[in-house]
This record gives structure tokens, sequence and C-alpha cells, in this order.
């Protein structure tokens, strides 16, 4: 519980704490940072800080807990899935420990990437465009990280500086607007840095960043900001990606929809890569999403309105696991233990599947997304949809096994059928929480739900936002 937040004053002190990984990357203070090699290591370290197993960032089932309160995720009644249920019914403890990679790796990444921000023109020995590309990379890191925690817990610390100060101990939070002005800066920088090719398969290029901008814009439009004038924005900068989708290497992946989740395809935009400089492995594949009766752990499955609602085709066979080899029988998902289908799409398709350690990769932005904010953006800014947003969702939709959207759709319509649309083809990827908040559907999404499934608390706007974790909360009452 000591290591919250305040783990970062610590860091900023100029300490480390002992981790399961090689601490490659853990550079602290401007000394590190002289070389273009140091610059390198502080960002290889920020890069690990997103992908420490159960400690810090998106390689456990913490983002997916989280996002239990939309209509796509719920997890098991009983058992040991107690702080899983605190998200689905809206009641969350301020000391729920799932909460704590997310916060916890994000401000590490702050740490790191504002250590090379504020200390890279000491470097003489480094190329320039390598420089500037480490650079732009951290920009992109430090953006990443503050939309997380403003999504999750709405007001939060806004630290710039990698300087130690006691004032940290009393510092403030700041409101969602400043910090959506600081993430729109820090992409614009990216996008100016960033190159247009990938260093490697676990690093942005320019096109990633556009394409978390377009993201950034299209939340911004919605609650709790609610710039309308955003929606412009967002259809522009998504435009942009897909225009120039052939210089970033990006596409719709069209050769087995499950393929897109061991990684390494076209439809990578932004992936944290599992394998390679860092030696970890992704905990939420696997034994995460499969029932007791094959020895799973039912952390996470679809709600069952959902599964019901979502189009019949080629995309449902490949999201969902609806029977089950237990002892040589098959059995149908209504007999297992849950009485729930399972998410395919998270089950290792090669090898053993009933693990915890895979190196799945976690896919954080897919070129789906930048169709579909296309599509929605577009209809939302100008009130009807262009042609080219019915190419971005048809193509989508073609992929899935399902005809184009009825031609003649008025704004409103064709966006709400965008929005729909994106429910099925990011289900259970952490996506759908964040669509019916800045949408303000929340509460209408957990209306009428099958009696087999949890039922939530009251639902209020402060209950889109997560407690800031208790023990930063105890030790500065300012949080």
């Amino acid at each position: 519980m000591k290591t919250y937040f305040f783990a970062l004053i610590i860091l900023l002190a100029g300490c480390s704490k002992a981790l399961e990984e090689k601490p490659r990357g853990l550079v602290v203070g401007s000394e590190g940072l002289s070389s273009q090699a140091g610059l390198e290591a502080a960002l290889t370290g920020a890069y690990g800080s997103l992908m420490v197993p159960w400690e810090s960032g998106f390689t456990t089932v913490s983002q997916i807990a989280m996002c239990m309160g939309a209509d796509d995720l719920t997890t098991h009644p009983g058992s040991n899935k107690e702080e899983f249920r605190e998200f689905d019914r809206f009641n969350v403890s301020s000391l729920n420990s799932r909460m704590t990679p997310i916060w916890r790796g994000c401000y590490k990444v702050i740490q790191s990437t504002n250590n090379i921000i504020n200390n890279y023109t000491a470097v003489k020995d480094g190329e320039e465009a390598t420089v500037r590309a480490i650079v732009g990379e951290a920009y992109f890191l430090r953006a990443l990280s503050y939309y997380w925690l403003t999504r999750y817990w709405g007001k939060v610390p806004l630290l710039l500086t990698e300087k130690y100060s006691a004032d940290l101990l009393n510092i403030q939070k700041s409101e969602p607007a400043a910090i959506y002005k600081q993430i729109e800066e820090d992409l614009v920088k990216a996008e100016e840095w960033v190159p247009n090719t990938k260093r490697n398969p676990g690093r942005p290029n320019k096109g990633a960043v556009k394409a978390l901008l377009a993201d950034v814009y299209l939340t911004e439009a919605g609650w709790p900001l609610k710039d309308a004038s955003k929606y412009a924005l967002a259809a522009a900068k998504a435009k942009e990606v897909i225009d120039a989708k052939a210089t970033y290497g990006f596409d719709l992946y069209k050769d087995g929809y499950l393929k897109i989740f061991a990684g390494g395809t076209v439809e990578d935009v932004f992936t944290l890569f599992t394998r390679g400089q860092w030696s970890t492995y992704n905990s939420f594949y696997g034994l995460s999403t499969m029932p007791e009766n094959e020895g799973g752990w039912s952390d996470f499955f679809p709600e069952l309105n959902f599964f019901h609602n979502f189009p019949e085709g080629s995309r449902k066979d490949a999201t969902f696991s609806t029977s089950f080899v237990v002892g040589g029988t098959t059995i149908p998902w209504q007999e297992v233990t849950t009485k729930h289908p399972y998410y395919k799409k998270f089950t290792i398709q090669s090898g053993n599947k009933a693990t915890y350690m895979s190196n799945n990769p976690v896919i954080m932005i897919r070129y789906a997304h930048v169709l579909l904010i296309y599509a929605e953006a577009q209809a939302r800014a100008t009130g009807t949809p262009s042609a080219e947003a019915y190419a971005a969702v048809n193509a989508v939709r073609l992929r899935a096994g399902l005809g184009n959207l009825p031609d003649g759709l008025a704004g409103p319509a064709f966006a709400e059928a965008v929005v729909n649309e994106r429910a099925w083809e990011f289900a259970g990827e952490w996506s759908r929480w964040f669509d019916l908040v800045r949408l303000e559907q929340v509460e209408a999404a957990n209306e009428n739900k099958d009696p087999g499934d949890l039922q939530p608390g009251a639902i209020t706007k402060e209950k889109y936002w997560m407690p800031i974790p208790g023990a930063d909360a105890l030790m500065n009452p300012n949080l």
C-alpha cells in the first residue's frame, strides 16, 4: 500500500524499488541523461513501467476489471472476485488493489518521461534525428499516461517536473480540462518529432500519435468537457491516418480475426509487446478468461444481454467461446459454473491455453479504432455522414461478416450505429466503458440487465470516476 503515487516521490528522490525485471531504463536524474544512450535507457524504462506483471501497467486484468461498469464485461458472482464485483456494482473502494497497476504504472511513466523531456537538451553526443525520436516517444507516452489517468480518475495530479520537492506531498488535483490541454500539447509535439516508421514494433510512429490524438479529441467532445468543436478535429486527424495508411503500414487485417490478438499484423497501430527488451508476460490471456470447469479463473466474461444482442457472423464466432471440453465431453456455455460464454479473443490460440504467463501483446490502438473514430466524428461534426464515413464503418462491418449500414441515415442515427459497431468490434477490449462515459450512457447501459448478471447499485456522475487510491489520499488530504 506504500507504493502508489508516493512511490513516485521515492523515485524522484533518487531511490528505486526492487523489481522482478532487470533494472534497465530506471535512470533517475540529469546525470544519467547526458547521452543518447542514457535517454534511450530512460525511455526503455518508461515502456517497461507499462508492462510489469501485477505491479504496474497494462499486462494484468486491471484495465478490464476497471471497465466492468460497461455492458460488455462482468465477473463471477462468488469465489474470490469481490474487488472485480465492486466495479460492476459501482461501489469501488479506495482500497481496491485492482486500480493499483494502472495508477502506479502511469505515474512511473510520467516520472521517466519528465526526466527525458526536461533533460534531453544536455545531450551532446547523439544524432539529432534519434534524439528527436526518443523525446517524441516520451511526449507520446506522457500523453498516453495522463489520458488513462484522467479518463479513470477525472481530477488527478499534473506533474511536469522530474525534481523532488516536499511540495509534492501537498500537491493538488488538476481539473480534467487542464489535463487534456497538456495531453494535446504533448501529442502535438510528439506528432512533430516521432518518425513515420516505428523504431520497433512496440513503439509508436507518427500515425500512432495521430490516432491517439484523434481519440483524445473524440473524448473531449463528450463528457466531461463537452467541447463539440473537437468532433471536427477528431475526424480530420483520423482522416490523416487513413489517407496515409500505406506510409504508416496500417490496414485492417483480413486473414482471420483472432490472429489480430497475437500481434504483429498491419492492424497494430500502437501495441505493448511483452516480448523483446523487457522479459515480462501478459497475465490476462489464458486462465483469466476461462471457466472453472476448464480449470480457469473466470475473472471476466461478457454480460448476457451483450452476448445475445451481438450480431451473428464470423466476428461473433471469433469473439466468444460458447462450448468447452471438460473431461473429454463438450458442454455448452449454459452448463459451465457461471452460465456465461467467455471471450475467445483472449484465449491463447496455440500451445497451452491454461496459463497466466503468455507473451501475447497488449493492443492499445487498432486500425479499426481509426476508421470508427473517423466515421463517428465526421457524422457528429457535420450532421450528415459522408461517403467516406460510410466507407470507413462498412469496411469494419464487411470484415465482421455483416452487410453495409443502410444508406441515407441522418447524422445522429449514423453516429449511434457507429458507437454500436465500436461495442461489437472492441468487445471486452476496455473501450466500451469509455464510450459510455463520454456519451453519458452508463446509466442506460446498466438498465434491464439479465437476471443472470450482477445488478448495479445506484449510478451517479460521481461514480463515472474512480476514487483516488486510499494510501495516497490518506497521506495527502488534497487528493
